[in-house]
């Protein structure tokens, strides 16, 4: 047993932060939480004190890529060996966990599986990893990698994404990802910003492809995740039941409507259309990225406001994939962007990247400071409440499955 003490706790789900607060954890769980007047202290245990600190509940990013890349070019992401893809994504599990990310939702990678595993099995330290394995894209999709010779792709397996065309194929890709032991599905209903020969409001699959994948992914309980940037493809996606929309740079009312319908959770991922904007020239975004990326980034901002003010589910999610342009360890900054540019207060914002992206996994005991949750725990020297830059800034301390993180 360990119980920690802190100046303030904000557990993820209460509008108000709770002060003097003290946590008591047993075998990885939250066994009671409460004020430190409140709730006993046994004697005999392991007492942290964090006088002056601000405790939240570990963050979790609802969108990464576990590949280990270095390298915004995406022809760099077929040609890197899995064996070095998967060393340098250990590194970026250390440096997600030492950010305060104690959970991620790896949506696209070939190393996912073997990094979940060895995280589990406590090979490696890292965040819990939940992965979708390789996406699923048609032919000449947003996963398709459209520059290599079409067998190089399809019949090869090269790249993040396996190929499926016609609804019976894409049944038998997404039981085949169910096989391999994935915890989600990862599907796409648009073109993208960094794929070469498509574009974002471009739709792809049609509704009985999708509408095949999702019905074999909720047969065995794991959700579908759509990366979704065009209207018609998110509005299709969530016709057909997927669970999240990934991007959604064009939300119109008909979306809004059905995101509130379906209580679809939306991951927009503004920190990758944040840095690639700002700084992507400098770090080697191919152009047709660059172009891409500036035609949507103003309409992608809108869209997530206008989701917010409707009242949508918003998680917290960066699509960031380890290269120096976006690399992992810097990903709450995405909780900085719903501040500043989306008109969150911190407290939701913080909410976004605890609560609300738990909603985007199978799991249903993290995401919050409460009793009976798992017992991953970030202490922070700044209150983020005064300044949401602190959780990127100012973590002190990150405790995973009830201890301290090294």
């Amino acid at each position: 047993m360990v119980v920690i003490d802190c100046g303030v706790l904000v557990d993820g789900r209460a509008d108000d932060p709770l002060s003097d607060a003290r946590i008591v954890v047993e075998d990885e769980t939250i066994a009671a939480v409460g004020t430190q007047e409140d709730v006993n202290a046994p004697d005999g245990h392991d007492h942290v004190s964090h006088p002056d600190a601000t405790v939240i509940p570990g963050l979790i990013d609802a969108h990464v890529h576990l590949q280990g890349s270095r390298s915004m070019n995406p022809m760099d992401w077929v040609t890197d060996g899995d064996a070095l893809c998967a060393a340098r994504a250990t590194a970026d599990l250390r440096d997600l966990l030492a950010a305060g990310f104690t959970s991620v939702r790896d949506v696209g990678s070939t190393t996912g599986l073997g990094l979940r595993g060895a995280v589990e099995s406590g090979e490696i330290p890292g965040p819990r990893v939940y992965t979708s394995g390789k996406s699923i894209s048609q032919t000449a999709g947003h996963g398709d990698s459209h520059s290599l010779p079409y067998d190089w792709a399809a019949d090869a397996g090269l790249g993040i994404s396996a190929l499926a065309d016609g609804p019976a194929e894409c049944r038998k890709t997404a039981r085949k990802q169910i096989r391999e032991g994935v915890d989600s599905l990862k599907i796409m209903t648009t073109g993208g910003v960094l794929s070469e020969r498509d574009a974002p409001d471009q739709s792809q699959f049609t509704e009985e492809e999708i509408a095949a994948m999702t019905e074999e992914a909720h047969r065995v309980n794991i959700p579908v995740a759509s990366h979704a940037q065009g209207s018609a493809g998110i509005k299709s996606a969530l016709r057909n039941g997927v669970d999240t929309i990934e991007h959604g740079f064009y939300v119109d009312d008909e979306a809004i409507d059905l995101l509130l319908s379906t209580d679809a959770t939306f991951v927009p991922t503004l920190a990758i259309m944040h840095r690639i904007v700002e700084h992507g020239d400098e770090h080697g975004v191919p152009e047709h990225g660059l172009r891409k990326a500036r035609e949507a980034y103003d309409a992608h901002r809108e869209s997530v406001r206008k989701a917010y003010d409707a009242g949508v589910p918003i998680a917290l999610g960066t699509d960031f994939l380890g290269p120096a342009l976006v690399p992992h360890g810097e990903n709450a900054m995405e909780a900085e962007l719903f501040v500043n540019e989306i008109g969150m207060s911190e407290m939701e914002a913080i909410q976004a990247g605890t609560r609300v992206a738990a909603r985007t996994v199978p799991d249903d005991d993290l995401g919050t400071l409460e009793p009976g949750q798992r017992a991953d725990i970030v202490v922070l020297d700044d209150n983020p409440l005064d300044d949401i830059s602190a959780i990127r800034e100012s973590v002190q301390a990150v405790y995973a499955r009830g201890e301290e993180a090294a």
